[in-house]
């Protein structure tokens, strides 16, 4: 089932972590997270050419994590938040598993504290965790 889940998003998220590795370009969707800007404007806090920069915004472009469009000799780009929910979600779901079994070790731990040792074999005391 998770699997099965992961081979769904796979594609998409991979050209998504992908396009967010680079430290521009993560700047760049802060940016962008604030409102639409032009390629200049997203230029001006790198220290890059804006021929760089449009190959970065191509990169974002392509993971879909951003759209721009040309209005004369101005390129604008936008955030495109479903393709960040979509990276959220799987982030989110990761989070949720670790967390379950956090708090599965937790009352583990909390029920075994004041009890004797009485298993023989260390095995017998082990408790299978989820798997992610």
């Amino acid at each position: 089932m998770i699997l099965k889940r992961m081979l769904h998003y796979a594609p998409d998220l991979d050209r998504v972590f992908q396009a967010l590795a680079d430290p521009g370009r993560r700047h760049m969707v802060e940016r962008l997270s604030r409102g639409p800007a032009s390629v200049s404007e997203l230029s001006k806090p790198l220290n890059m050419s804006l021929t760089a920069v449009l190959q970065h915004v191509q990169v974002l472009e392509a993971s879909g994590l951003i759209r721009s469009s040309k209005l004369g000799r101005t390129r604008t780009c936008s955030i495109n938040t479903t393709v960040l929910r979509s990276a959220e979600g799987w982030i989110a779901e990761r989070r949720t598993m670790v967390e379950r079994n956090l708090d599965r070790l937790g009352d583990y731990l909390a029920e075994t504290a004041d009890r004797p040792d009485t298993a023989a074999d260390p095995e017998d005391r082990q408790r299978p965790m989820e798997k992610p």
